[in-house]
This record gives structure tokens, C-alpha cells and sequence, in this order.
């Protein structure tokens, strides 16, 4: 066994505030359910929701750190989302409706020398991911506590927005690295790793702050990559909740 779910998370509009849940039920060939379902265009974006496109279309925290410090909640029965941000309080609204009131709330923290957010939008049945491909962002906190070490304090996990959460006696740092196209039964779900997680700035901001004071980017190059996690398919779908056990199949 390689160790057990702590912690799942999804982050229903990219960039733009992180929820815990206590389950999810994964889906073969989809992202994690609630997870980047709508992202920001910015006013050059060319993304229009009918592909996937790179994540260079859009806001999000590597341009603007301010956003890293916001949470969300997503109503999916209501299909409302709550973002909440230490400067701008809570706000509530439908993001499949009119944006606009979404947008004049966050730009009093978007950098005025960044190409300012214009639309949300949304591909049907795909989380706007990085990866080319539909996929859940599985993490090791042993890795985790080996970059806290080396930077020499502690560190929030949201500096790496991922979905899966393990730990165990069993799991060693950069131990992720070597399940590359191999079968993870989480739970009820089997997952396959297929590209690790190249990283950015983002990382380098704090999540309670929105302000950058850590050089991520140079403790990850002394380990000999600048990877935090890996980017999996779910190759069949199934529950997965905190405590759920993990090993390779």
C-alpha cells in the first residue's frame, strides 16, 4: 500500500478559489467533478468554451498573485459559487449567467499592467485543466515536507492547487515520479499518471495572503526539476473520500 487520501480538493473556477470536499466520485475520462469547471479569459484570450485551450488564455495566480488567497464554494445543486477573498469579502453568483458582476468584483485585485479577465467560460464536460488531457492532480505530502525542509519553514499545500492528497509511513519524497503510466487504485477509482506537474510563479505565493514570499521555483531546482505532483487519467470511475487507501495495481 502506498499510503491513504488526506485531503481532496477542487477548484471549481480556475485560478479563482480552492474548496475542500470530503468525497468525490471520479468519472473515467473526465477531471475531478467540480474541479475548473469555468475559467477566466482575459481580453486577448482566444478561448471561446468550444475546445480546451493552454492556460495562457487566462487570469489566473502565476499574472495575478491576489487571486491565490481566495476560497470557493460551489453549490452544484443550485449552480451557484461563493468566492470569498480577505480584501473583497464574499461574493455569490451564477457563472453560466451574467459575469459581469463577478468581474467588477475582482478587479480591484487584478494587476492593472496584465490584460484584464473578460469572460467566463466553460467546455462541456472538461475541467480546464493544464494538462492537454482530462485530468486529476495527485500530490505526496512526504514530497510536500521535503521542500518545506529544504525552504526551512512551513508551507500551506494550496501553493500546488491539487485534487489528491496522500500520506503514509510507506511514501518516501518524489516517490509520485515512478507510478508514470502505472495503475493507482484509489479507493474505488483506478487512476494511470501520465506527465508530472511542470510548475510556475503561482507556487511562490502564499494562499492565506496573496502575496509572494517563498522561492518555490529555487528549492524544486534543488532537487533537479521544478515538478510538485503528477497529472493522472481516471481510467475507472469510482468513489474516493478521506481515508481511502492507495496502492499501485
Amino acid at each position: 500500500m502506498m499510503g491513504n487520501v488526506t485531503s481532496l480538493w477542487r477548484h471549481p473556477i480556475k485560478s479563482h478559489g480552492r474548496e475542500a470536499v470530503t468525497s468525490t466520485t471520479l468519472i473515467a475520462g473526465h477531471t475531478m467533478p467540480g474541479d475548473r469547471v469555468w475559467a477566466v479569459a482575459h481580453e486577448t484570450s482566444k478561448a471561446d468554451g468550444a475546445e480546451w485551450v493552454s492556460c495562457g488564455n487566462f487570469s489566473r495566480v502565476s499574472k495575478a498573485p491576489e487571486l491565490m488567497a481566495m476560497t470557493a464554494a460551489l453549490d452544484e445543486p443550485a449552480g451557484m459559487v461563493t468566492l470569498t477573498h480577505p480584501k473583497l469579502g464574499d461574493f455569490t453568483f451564477d457563472p453560466d449567467g451574467d459575469a459581469s458582476g463577478f468581474l467588477d468584483w475582482v478587479r480591484p485585485i487584478m494587476p492593472a499592467d496584465r490584460a484584464q479577465s473578460a469572460r467566463l467560460i466553460k467546455v462541456p464536460n472538461r475541467g480546464m485543466t493544464d494538462s492537454d488531457f482530462p485530468s486529476v492532480t495527485i500530490c505526496n505530502m512526504a514530497s510536500h515536507r521535503a521542500v518545506e525542509q529544504t525552504i526551512g519553514f512551513e508551507m500551506s499545500i494550496h501553493r500546488w492547487r491539487g485534487n489528491i492528497w496522500l500520506d503514509g509511513d510507506d511514501l518516501l519524497p518524489w516517490d509520485e515520479f515512478d507510478w508514470m503510466d502505472r495503475n493507482i487504485r484509489i479507493g474505488d477509482a483506478i487512476l494511470r499518471p501520465r506527465e508530472r506537474t511542470d510548475r510556475c510563479a503561482a507556487t511562490t505565493t502564499n494562499p492565506e495572503t496573496g502575496l509572494r514570499d517563498a522561492d518555490t521555483l529555487s528549492v524544486l531546482d534543488r532537487f533537479g526539476h521544478r515538478d510538485f505532483s503528477v497529472r493522472a487519467e481516471v481510467i475507472n470511475g469510482g468513489n474516493i473520500e478521506i481515508g481511502s487507501k492507495a496502492e499501485l495495481i
